[in-house]
């Protein structure tokens, strides 16, 4: 054919046939076999990657969700003693009432951020496209 020449492929598309040069085609071979020996390389036991711990941690830090646990506990413990102190108040003022409320009050909006709906949530993160 005139176009094999020009380092294009020809050939017959209805019998899904194709010609093309020979050494083309052996090189396109030798190109397909350097590639699987890399995948191979890549897939091998041997070469581990050395932060594969660190990552695995950080999954799990992250799906276990600790650190909002840590912070509700937290916040729970703090509520828990703010109350406790302004009972054993002999005769609380309104600046101590006030700080008692607030604290309180924020322990709804502290629980609420914790447990969301996750349609809410997934929104807010960008997550969700449908509207």
């Amino acid at each position: 054919m005139d176009n094999m020449g020009s380092g294009r492929f020809g050939g017959d598309m209805d019998r899904n046939e194709v010609e093309m040069d020979l050494n083309k085609f052996m090189a396109m071979i030798q190109e397909i076999s350097e590639l699987k020996d890399k995948i191979r390389e890549l897939e091998d036991a041997t070469n581990v990657n050395p932060w594969q711990k660190v990552i695995h941690l950080a999954r799990a830090v992250d799906s276990w969700r600790i650190f909002p646990r840590i912070f509700v506990v937290v916040y729970i413990y703090l509520m828990y003693e703010s109350v406790i102190w302004f009972m054993n108040l002999p005769e609380p003022n309104l600046e101590q009432s006030a700080l008692v409320s607030v604290v309180v009050g924020a322990m709804g909006v502290v629980f609420g951020v914790y447990s969301g709906k996750s349609g809410q949530s997934k929104g807010f993160k960008g997550e969700d496209n449908t509207q």
